[in-house]
């Protein structure tokens, strides 16, 4: 017992900090409530353009409308889980500016941690809602083997993929203490890479493929997964078997995503307040 009073004791203080920003989020309910109405638009918007291509087109680059359901639920449920947790790096630019990173500084924790623990969204459960329920969806509608590997691999899927988004999360800050103003730029791997993971890989001419399939592996979020679950062959350069290298990609993420961290913290000189 003796050996879990430190643990809880360094823990406590995110918790706390947690804890504070979920009671502020509820204290203003009417705020709240358009907060959380305005994600679900978000997400009911995202996928309805999905639901009107694949209307369209019947099927895009081997996937019909009922694989497209499960591509879309997988890739947006890791990225909205992600965004939850990770999401609210993308203040770091205004800390920046104004100064305030510099308070974070002062505290005997470590900054990344700091950081990421700082704030949670609710609202932003709602676009995931959005993406569990296409899910869901999406895995009734296809004809899948519910073995004890596919099993697996969808657990997986979300669980590495929620990982590999957030890597990009803190790729994306990382790059801040360079750019300051440079959201945009950096919003185009994220939240473009999130787009990106929505779409059959296949269609991507080569350089886009090995963009959006190695440097910046978003198709193992949920391209290859679902080709994975459907037992379909995959494009050149991206079987279905890679599938279940899902993990390595998020730690690869992960490792580009520490590194620009700590090459940004170690430029960082303060705000000069």
């Amino acid at each position: 017992m003796a050996d879990l009073a430190p643990a809880g004791h360094w823990t406590r203080p995110y918790v706390t900090v947690l804890s504070s920003r979920l009671r502020a989020q509820r204290s203003y309910r009417l705020s709240f409530a358009s907060e959380l109405f305005g994600s679900l638009v978000v997400g009911l918007a995202e996928f309805a353009e999905v639901w009107v291509v694949f209307h369209t087109v019947r099927v895009l680059g081997g996937l019909d409308l009922d694989a497209a359901l499960l591509l879309f639920g997988l890739s947006n449920t890791a990225f909205a889980l992600s965004q939850v947790l990770f999401g609210h790096l993308d203040t770091l630019p205004t800390l920046i500016r104004l100064g305030r990173l510099d308070i974070y500084h002062l505290r005997p924790q470590p900054l990344l941690l700091q950081l990421i623990t700082s704030d949670i969204s609710l609202r932003r459960f709602a676009r995931a809602s959005v993406a569990l329920t296409v899910l869901a969806i999406g895995l009734a509608r296809n004809d899948i083997d519910w073995s004890a590997g596919a099993v697996a691999l969808l657990l997986l899927t979300v669980v590495s993929g929620t990982a590999l988004f957030a890597g990009l999360f803190v790729a994306a800050a990382g790059c801040q203490f360079f750019l300051i103003d440079g959201a945009e730029l950096t919003n185009s791997f994220t939240y473009g890479g999130s787009y990106a993971a929505t779409l059959p890989a296949s269609i991507f001419p080569t350089g886009l493929k090995l963009l959006f399939g190695f440097a910046i592996p978003v198709a193992f979020t949920a391209y290859l997964p679902t080709l994975g679950l459907l037992g379909l062959p995959g494009p050149p350069l991206l079987p279905s078997w890679l599938a279940w290298l899902t993990p390595v990609a998020a730690l690869w993420a992960w490792l580009l995503g520490l590194a620009l961290w700590r090459t940004g913290t170690r430029h960082y000189q303060g705000g000069g307040g």
